[in-house]
């Protein structure tokens, strides 16, 4: 990862080799914190979901060459990985107290202040999707933006109780097994990704299927635990005053809550991307998706895709591409049902 003139020229091969690993102790235990980038400009925080880390949650979106540009350019990258998460990460000692959401969103508090970073921009997936929510109407001033994919933001529903409590069954008495994996899958991927009898498997389930086996039982359970006791927040979205970008694949099982989510939030900062044939974790199944959404998006403060990186030809970025239309919520394929959304480009 060489800098120049203020420009990052992305090696895919050193994205996720090149950065340092912070051990943070907090008032719930240490987190550990992966940093990419010039540590002067601003921060980019992101939070994975439940059985992930950096590496299975957020390398496909870095892993594009286009938005790995347009992020790094912009942002120091600080991947904070629930407890227990990271790689190589030993089991927690059953005795340590399981923290709750709450406790979750408060490590983020003192993972900044750890960096003495102000205000932040925050990108989750599903559960982290929901801790970085939280953290953001908990501590506003500190929060500059949300970037949200498949996010949660009610209490489980009995269904989704009922599920956590079979996975969470499965994961004390069987480790992380075959059916945990397969619940997982569901969770994070559309039917096209996971396969069938008649298609194989996509590379990027069984990815996931071998960094799930690094991932120790007891720790994922803790995770689960304090999204399974979440509060619902429905009330609170209208306080945040930060601009939010939700995206929601159309065959994730979180659709009914992100749009929820978006028509409680205040519809002047919020937009919703609806991406077709994809599950909850667009990040890995269809990163090209938020491109266009996010460089208008990161437009609003200012912050733009460096000029020079204009030559791939499945970049939509190129300012020669551009046209006045884009701007439109159709072109950045907003769905203008079953909710409405106002998108400001300034």
């Amino acid at each position: 990862m060489a800098e120049s003139n203020d420009s990052v020229s992305v090696d895919l091969g050193t994205i996720y080799l090149g950065g340092k690993e912070h051990r943070v102790k907090t008032a719930c235990g240490v987190v550990s914190v992966i940093v990419y980038g010039d540590r002067e400009k601003p921060a980019l925080i992101t939070y994975p979901d439940l059985a992930l880390n950096h590496m299975s949650c957020f390398q496909g979106l870095f892993f594009c060459p286009e938005a790995a540009s347009l992020l790094l350019h912009n942002f120091c990258i600080y991947h904070i990985s629930p407890p227990g998460h990271e790689l190589g990460a030993a089991p927690i000692f059953p005795t340590d107290s399981v923290p709750s959401a709450d406790d979750l969103a408060d490590q983020i508090l003192e993972v900044l202040n750890f960096f003495s970073l102000g205000a932040v921009m925050c990108m989750g997936v599903t559960a982290g999707a929901y801790i970085l929510t939280l953290f953001a109407m908990k501590h506003r001033e500190r929060v500059l933006g949300l970037i949200l994919i498949s996010p949660l933001c009610k209490a489980p529903s009995w269904s989704e109780w009922f599920y956590n409590r079979v996975v969470s069954n499965l994961l004390y008495f069987y480790g992380m097994c075959g059916v945990v994996k397969e619940f997982l899958l569901q969770r994070y991927f559309s039917k096209e990704v996971r396969g069938n009898i008649e298609i194989p498997e996509s590379d990027i389930a069984q990815a996931c299927r071998r960094l799930l086996d690094e991932r120790k039982s007891v720790n994922v359970m803790r995770f689960l635990d304090a999204i399974d006791r979440r509060p619902d927040i429905s009330s609170g979205l209208k306080k945040l005053k930060c601009r939010t970008l939700i995206f929601i694949g159309d065959q994730s099982p979180f659709y009914s809550e992100a749009v929820h989510m978006a028509a409680n939030l205040d519809r002047g900062y919020c937009a919703l991307v609806e991406v077709q044939a994809c599950g909850s974790m667009v990040t890995e199944e269809q990163p090209h998706a938020m491109l266009v959404p996010m460089e208008y998006f990161l437009m609003g403060y200012g912050l733009y895709r460096p000029s020079y990186f204009t030559e791939s030809p499945r970049s939509p970025l190129s300012p020669c591409c551009i046209s006045p239309e884009l701007l439109s919520p159709e072109s950045m394929g907003l769905k203008l049902k079953p909710i409405k959304t106002r998108v400001s480009t300034c």
